[in-house]
């Protein structure tokens, strides 16, 4: 109950100290093929224009696009407008998911996939700051070819792996006992997915990625894999929050010259002092009120956005 109570407090002094954001120069749009797409709602605007304006400011290219969560106000869309150069935002009522589950996200992956036959399109989650220079994605932007942030300490410097040797690697005592995460329990059953060998698999993270200009992998690639994927886990479990992680991860892996990025430099934020070479943090939820490291985080970026 105590930590509940402070978690909430943090938020609340968070998303006060985030108010300054509203101070910065706005984002001035570039025409040069490259979109930063969000997924966001009326209760992260604050956070999201930090994480938005954080990146914005290092790469210096791209112009925004949203979907929106079906929440934003049309005082939000003003402040949006505003703040980021009149963005194009699109209602996630509109997005067909075909064969593919609705909800957890998997709108806004299909819209990125959309989007990507154009554009590179950068994935970034409101709840992440930027705080240093970004040289790997800048090269993966110029290079033409997709990154991802990985999803932990233990992924970093491995690489895409074939499914089965995904699977020896990450779990080599087997699946754990007991009722498993959504992402667990796909990743465990990767042995059997049709023509394992042939397919690869990092453990990633949707919340920062990178799909190049034009990828290999669109909707049909989307749809066949959560088909095969419902047929893993069930039906029913299929539809769960983390589905669409998973897809990304596997989409991203099976595409040539994807870069999986350096942990030490872009990661997730899990309690622990990030290294002193973080370059970019993304404050997952179960942590991200448990200090104010986001909160200082944000502060720091917004007076750099001012000066």
């Amino acid at each position: 109950m105590i930590d509940r109570i402070l978690r909430k407090g943090r938020e609340a002094l968070h998303l006060r100290s985030a108010r300054a954001v509203l101070e910065t120069p706005p984002i001035v749009p570039t025409a040069d093929r490259v979109v930063i797409f969000s997924m966001i709602g009326t209760r992260v605007l604050l956070p999201y224009l930090v994480a938005v304006k954080s990146l914005h400011a290092r790469l210096r290219i791209g112009r925004i696009a949203i979907l929106d969560d079906g929440s934003l106000t049309g005082g939000d869309r003003a402040v949006l407008a505003c703040h980021l150069g009149n963005p194009e935002i699109r209602p996630i009522h509109d997005v067909d998911t075909g064969r593919c589950p609705r909800g957890g996200t998997w709108e806004r992956l299909l819209t990125l996939l959309d989007l990507r036959a154009d554009d590179y399109v950068i994935q970034l989650d409101s709840d992440t700051v930027t705080v240093g220079d970004v040289p790997e994605v800048r090269a993966a932007i110029e290079g033409n070819h997709s990154f991802t942030l990985i999803g932990d300490p233990e992924t970093d410097g491995v690489g895409a792996l074939p499914l089965p040797d995904f699977v020896a690697h990450r779990y080599p005592q087997g699946a754990p006992a007991g009722h498993l995460h959504i992402q667990t329990a796909i990743e465990t059953c990767f042995g059997d997915y049709p023509d394992a060998a042939g397919h690869r698999y990092v453990r990633g993270c949707s919340g920062f990625t990178g799909f190049a200009r034009g990828g290999p992998s669109g909707r049909p690639e989307a749809e066949a894999f959560s088909q095969a994927g419902a047929v893993l886990v069930g039906a029913d479990r299929w539809t769960e929050w983390g589905t669409e992680q998973v897809a990304s991860s596997f989409l991203l892996s099976n595409e040539p010259g994807m870069t999986p990025l350096p942990y030490s430099r872009y990661l997730n934020y899990w309690n622990e002092a990030p290294d002193p070479d973080a370059r970019f943090l993304h404050f997952v939820g179960t942590h991200r009120y448990s200090t104010a490291e986001y909160r200082h985080r944000s502060a720091q970026e917004i007076a750099k956005l001012r000066a």
